[in-house]
């Protein structure tokens, strides 16, 4: 594994509960803020279900991952309902709400 991996799961590792933030938050989280795509890529292969909560990682616009790795959109949003996490009428995460902001 290597270090931006580590970097990027320790990151998303302290998003809260019912608080979502985008690949490119997570990206600059792990101290690379350009490396949205790749944050992508390393979420959908996430060794660490359960442990980092790699479905609270969103689109900018609040749309979900459709290849969320551990089930497809569907399931991605199932898991941020059980946690409180509230959608607008175009089945987007309402990130007004429920956006986290890493300080």
């Amino acid at each position: 594994m290597t270090e931006f991996q580590k970097r990027v799961y320790k990151a998303v590792e302290q998003i809260p509960c019912g608080r979502v933030v985008t690949y490119g938050e997570a990206a600059r989280m792990a101290g690379s803020p350009r490396a949205s795509r790749a944050v992508g890529n390393i979420l959908h292969k996430n060794p660490f279900f359960g442990v980092v909560p790699c479905h609270r990682v969103v689109h900018a616009d609040g749309t979900l991952a459709e290849p969320f790795a551990f089930g497809g959109a569907e399931v991605q949003r199932e898991m941020l309902e059980k946690e409180g996490v509230t959608f607008t009428e175009e089945g987007k995460v309402d990130m007004q709400k429920h956006g986290y902001i890493f300080d």
